[in-house]
């Protein structure tokens, strides 16, 4: 359980914001949702409505990545852009650096994992307050989220499975793989994942759901050094489990020039794909066509991953993504850093320290200890 003086310091922190504003609004289009519940994660709520958002309308949940804000994440992904084009609602949780310094949502502390506490308890009171406010769709909530955001995505996927009726992770981890900050850095190195049946088993005991499950999208860079590729393959293995499929694909297709396999249920139903895009590091991919801007784990991949996650959760009026079959002609590599993405293009905003291996000859005890702490906090994973 968290300690009661850490939730009122959050609660805390969360009402100051309130109050005085959240972090800037770098694309001018997020609302704020100012009640839904008792907040025991003290996170934020943003929101993007459509001027003529329809009856019944869809919900989008988009969840940023450790160092973003909703409105830059939003500014980078275009969320907002495809959603006013093809009419569902959006809502942007935000992380606040009293819970996590580098603004990561806290994917691995157990007290905001499990279902009916913390950051997870949040997220289900903004849905819930989201849908009977605006009148939507029930049965047409998805979820997606970059790195923290994405491994957090998996969180409310497993603990809510019910919520959903999709989710698409990006450079994400499985759910429940790591329970402490050592852990933590384990498993984006993809040291110590669980075997195939203890992944499954991780996201059945989470609630007692029994089906059906939410459809999965997995995006992955194939030179990711921050979240190592392998989680992909085991964020597939995982979701393979619940939705009783084999670990065969049923195709393997070219999209824009990037390998997708999807894993189809008896009747033909896409339930589970998988991105991989060559060349890319970590990040969101985008295309150059008028949906989000390259920035800092924002690239400019030739792929737009917000518009292909609509098309796969058919958001886009019916124009779900068709894929060629897949021709082995791997795409060029990608640079290795992208132009910032600031409220001011004059001030680019610094891309954040990356954690390092330990140097080869230790220092003394004390000082392997703070390079060790300074690590963390630089990473989210230390407040």
């Amino acid at each position: 359980m968290r300690k009661l003086s850490d939730t009122i310091a959050r609660l805390s922190a969360y009402r100051t914001q309130l109050g005085t504003g959240a972090g800037p609004d770098m694309s001018g289009r997020l609302g704020t949702l100012p009640e839904f519940g008792s907040n025991p994660g003290a996170l934020l709520a943003r929101t993007h409505l459509p001027p003529e958002l329809p009856a019944g309308a869809p919900l989008v949940v988009v969840l940023h990545g450790c160092t973003q804000t909703a409105s830059g994440y939003d500014l980078g992904s275009g969320w907002s852009t495809l959603a006013d084009r093809d009419g569902f609602a959006l809502l942007f949780p935000e992380q606040q650096r009293a819970n996590n310094a580098n603004l990561c949502f806290n994917w691995f502390e157990p007290g905001d994992t499990q279902r009916g506490r913390g950051e997870a308890l949040s997220i289900s009171q903004m849905i819930e307050t989201m849908i009977t406010r605006y009148g939507l769709d029930r049965g047409r909530v998805f979820i997606t989220g970059l790195s923290a955001g994405g491994a957090m995505a998996g969180v409310m996927l497993a603990t809510y499975p019910e919520l959903f009726a999709g989710g698409a992770i990006i450079a994400g981890l499985p759910y429940g793989v790591a329970g402490t900050i050592p852990e933590a850095f384990d498993r984006m190195r993809a040291h110590g994942l669980p075997g195939e049946k203890r992944l499954q088993d991780l996201v059945r005991s989470a609630s007692r759901h029994d089906g059906p499950w939410p459809t999965i999208s997995i995006w992955q860079g194939s030179a990711d050094r921050t979240v190592a590729p392998a989680n992909a393959a085991a964020l597939v293995a995982q979701w393979r489990g619940v939705h009783d499929l084999p670990a065969e694909p049923s195709a393997s297709e070219s999209a824009d020039g990037q390998r997708r396999r999807v894993w189809r249920d008896a009747d033909g139903r896409d339930l589970i794909e998988e991105y991989s895009i060559a060349g890319m590091g970590h990040g969101t991919p985008i295309a150059g066509d008028g949906i989000g801007r390259p920035g800092p784990y924002m690239l400019a991949a030739g792929i737009s991953s917000t518009q292909r996650i609509a098309g796969f959760w058919g958001l886009r009026a019916g124009k779900a993504e068709k894929a060629k079959p897949y021709a082995k002609t791997p795409a060029a590599p990608l640079p290795a850093r992208e132009p910032a993405m600031a409220a001011d293009p004059a001030r680019p905003e610094p891309e954040p320290p990356r954690v390092t291996d330990q140097p080869a000859t230790p220092p003394a005890a004390a000082g392997v200890r703070k390079i060790i702490e300074d690590a963390l906090r630089s990473a989210g994973l230390m407040r």
